[in-house]
């Protein structure tokens, strides 16, 4: 009993006790440099990876995007360019000037004495109000949609007063129908003109009220 005590006691020598202070120093400097120093750097480089990542994220999306921005852009330039052929299918590059210029040259091929030309109204885009030139339309006409009307086009409204013949009067209006601008004919009055009592060379025997509806670009 007494030599297990006696050594027991030597297990604790000073010289040993010397040698395991450095280690447990040694434990405790890792330890601190572990808690204030490792773990810290861990912590940030974790936060480096996670905002690399939302990055390259980012970037993935943004390519992404792109791609959308560049179909989405090739869509709209070729909605552009089909509502510019619209535009010109139905109004032609031609003004108002212009149309009655054509008119009047087709009208003179043709034999047509002009009597009268009156512009009656002109519409814009899709207004449903009438700019009023010189009429007074009802309220049921004021508020029809023109499906010929789209955006960059007005129509006129113009009333054609002529005398002709019934053979001139036909060829007149073929020609009409092969003008670059849509012209539709609303209404058409045609009375026969007694030419008794005139001179018998005047082959102009047709009194004709034409109501026609150009349209133009803006």
């Amino acid at each position: 009993m007494i030599e297990s005590i006696k050594k027991s006691s030597k297990i604790l020598t000073p010289e040993k006790a010397a040698s395991f202070l450095p280690i447990i120093i040694s434990s405790f400097i890792a330890l601190l440099i572990v808690v204030f120093f490792v773990v810290p750097e861990s912590i940030k480089s974790n936060k480096v990876n996670l905002e690399l990542n939302e990055f390259i994220r980012k970037k993935n999306e943004l390519e992404n995007l792109k791609l959308k921005y560049k179909k989405n852009n090739q869509k709209f330039d070729k909605l552009k360019n089909e509502k510019f052929r619209i535009i010109e299918l139905i109004s032609g590059t031609s003004n108002l000037e212009t149309l009655l210029a054509n008119v009047g040259i087709i009208g003179k091929r043709n034999d047509i004495e002009f009597l009268s030309i009156i512009p009656k109204s002109q519409i814009i885009s899709s207004d449903i109000v009438p700019i009023n030139q010189n009429t007074n339309l009802n309220k049921n006409e004021s508020i029809v949609i023109d499906p010929l009307l789209v955006e960059g086009t007005k129509k006129y409204l113009i009333d054609f007063s002529f005398k002709t013949d019934f053979i001139n009067l036909i060829s007149f209006l073929r020609e009409l129908e092969f003008q670059e601008n849509i012209i539709l004919i609303q209404d058409i009055d045609v009375n026969v003109i007694d030419n008794k009592n005139n001179n018998i060379n005047n082959n102009r025997n047709l009194d004709v009220i034409l109501s026609m509806t150009f349209y133009g670009k803006i």
